[in-house]
């Protein structure tokens, strides 16, 4: 590409313009989603593609876009840590950039989530002028820390979930720093996999920078400029227009969180929601105080978990930081969702980003509820196995996320095995997942009867058992909806809660926290069953079509007795 012939002035934006270069924008994020799950190695990004990709303003770090096959709940926290980077840049705490420059950061308190989900972000310069920045997160198996797979779920400060990383530069001008890499591999577990997953991560940000340039020399940088100006505000009067369709008024809801892992105590999030005009307020200030346990949620997951919600509601509105202008997020410091160091926060992505998303379905229920849908199941189902597989001579890292029932609404019953409310990632098959790991799965199947009852009913969750085949492990979970089921809305029933049981020969154990345990040793033969939530249930059961009640019945979701109960269903 000839720098020197690109256009200086912007030309003018007609409509059709100005669509191609918005979807150009959003196929440079999605081409990186997909470079990077195609090379990753390990399986929780090649095949559950748990990660994302964006761009963001060189100047503020706001999103301009990220793709469509990426995380929603990043869509907050990359922009914040974006932002981070860019203030410590101008603090002189972390270095200036450079072209071919990529910095690593998995610091929660600097717009992170938990530590497993590490960002690279990458400066993208053109004629020698910094133009944006591409940014990506990948969930990696292990960071360190008291357990395999860093989910701890007794952790009482960060520092025992893994290894924290300030903004350092992982590539200089191109070339991977070998020292910055030993500091990282010498204090995490399988550090011989894990380069796979760099370099993984890093070619996205190659290829989104390519496909950029592309953008850039067919518009020039200065008509870019102009026509991101116009979609961030295109996407801020969209969001407006649904905002002003809302009543007015105030709306109060509240969810739990079984417990923080320390504490066998629940953690309520209390939401205030003021819809005034063509504006929203979230206020979170009446939550419970900080946990000792690793349920703390940081502000840039808060504020990323309002979003999603809200996404979820109005899915018509493009994606970039227009889209968040009118809804204002009091932040709700003295709480357990503004954490800070040093608070550990492990379950704060997976788990307690999705109580949020809940409390936000739960308020605007009550203003239009012909747009939301019942409580979902809620968790990711965060479950990790780590040991030395002896046919393999070799230690290993699994790690497993499950879906969960949807909840019903106006127009149908919820989904069933639906992903996670914070993401589109889904479960790797089993067969990867035993080809990879010394595990075999007894059952992975739907969980009859999970959904709540109602008009429309909820969605059902899975039931999965698996074996360690070979050797010793330790298993650790960091799950939610185990002491409550997803609740169900205008009259609906809760969904089936979260059970999970330890087989050890004739005994079976539940975990004293229900959802949540760390550490657990597992031998050959040992096995683990889940039973994900079911969705809430949707309206009066009693309004319920009777044909669809023996149709459930026909297919087994629901037994006649569990039918009678339920719905009065007598056949």
């Amino acid at each position: 590409m000839n720098l020197h012939s690109l256009p200086t002035e912007a030309k003018p934006l007609d409509a059709l313009t100005l669509a191609v270069i918005q979807a150009g924008l959003q196929q440079v994020c999605n081409e990186m989603d997909i470079a990077f799950s195609r090379s990753a190695f390990s399986p929780v990004i090649a095949e559950a593609d748990d990660r994302a990709d964006g761009i963001y303003d060189r100047d503020t770090g706001a999103l301009i876009s990220q793709g469509e096959f990426g995380l929603p709940v990043f869509v907050g926290t990359m922009q914040h840590s974006t932002g981070h980077i860019i203030r410590l840049i101008g603090e002189g705490k972390a270095g200036r950039p450079e072209p071919g420059d990529i910095y690593i950061v998995n610091d929660p308190y600097l717009g992170g989530t938990h530590l497993m989900d590490v960002r690279f972000a990458k400066p993208v310069f053109v004629a020698g002028q910094l133009f944006c920045w591409l940014q990506n997160t990948g969930h990696w198996p292990d960071i360190g820390g008291m357990v395999p797979g860093g989910f701890s779920a007794h952790a009482t400060e960060v520092e025992q979930e893994g290894l924290r990383l300030p903004p350092v530069k992982l590539f200089k001008r191109g070339e991977m720093d070998a020292e910055i890499f030993a500091i990282i591999s010498s204090n995490i577990r399988i550090a011989d996999q894990r380069i796979g997953d760099i370099k993984a991560q890093a070619a996205a940000l190659l290829v989104g920078e390519t496909r950029l340039m592309d953008l850039v020399a067919k518009y020039g940088t200065a008509t870019l400029d102009e026509a991101i100006a116009q979609i961030r505000a295109r996407s801020a009067e969209r969001m407006r227009a649904e905002i002003r369709a809302i009543p007015d008024g105030i709306y109060r809801s509240e969810s739990f969180v079984d417990s923080d892992g320390v504490v066998n105590v629940p953690l309520r999030i209390a939401l205030t929601l003021t819809k005034s005009g063509e504006t929203m307020q979230f206020d979170f200030s009446e939550s419970s105080p900080p946990c000792q346990g690793p349920m703390n949620s940081v502000f840039a997951t808060t504020c990323s978990s309002v979003y999603l919600g809200v996404k979820h509601i109005f899915p018509d509105v493009p994606i970039n930081s227009g889209a968040f202008e009118p809804l204002t997020i009091l932040k709700p410091e003295g709480t357990f969702l503004d954490a800070q160091y040093p608070r550990p926060v492990s379950g704060c992505a997976a788990e307690v980003s999705q109580r949020i998303a809940e409390a936000v379905f739960l308020a605007l229920v009550q203003a239009i509820p012909a747009r939301v849908t019942a409580a979902p199941a809620g968790t990711s189902g965060n479950f990790a196995l780590g040991g030395f597989d002896p046919a393999k001579n070799a230690g290993y890292v699994m790690y497993q996320i499950t879906g969960g029932g949807y909840g019903g609404n106006a127009g149908h019953d919820g989904l069933t095995n639906g992903c996670s409310t914070i993401g589109i990632s889904k479960t790797a098959p089993v067969e990867v997942m035993e080809q990879y790991y010394p595990v075999l799965f007894r059952r992975f199947a739907l969980r009859e009867g999970s959904g709540g009852a109602g008009k429309a009913r909820g969605g059902f969750g899975v039931h999965y058992e698996v074996e360690l085949l070979r050797g010793e492990a330790r298993a650790s979970f960091v799950m939610d909806h185990g002491r409550f089921g997803p609740p169900g809305v205008l009259g609906g029933k809760d969904g089936a809660p979260n059970v999970v049981k330890i087989h050890r020969g004739d005994q079976t154990t539940i975990p004293e926290h229900l959802s949540k345990d760390q550490g657990l040793a597992i031998r050959a033969g040992d096995r683990v069953e889940v039973m994900t939530p079911g969705g809430g249930g949707y309206g009066d059961p009693a309004k319920r079509d009777p044909a669809l009640i023996a149709r459930d019945v026909s297919r087994g979701y629901y037994t006649a007795a569990q039918a009678e109960a339920l719905w009065g269903w007598r056949g």
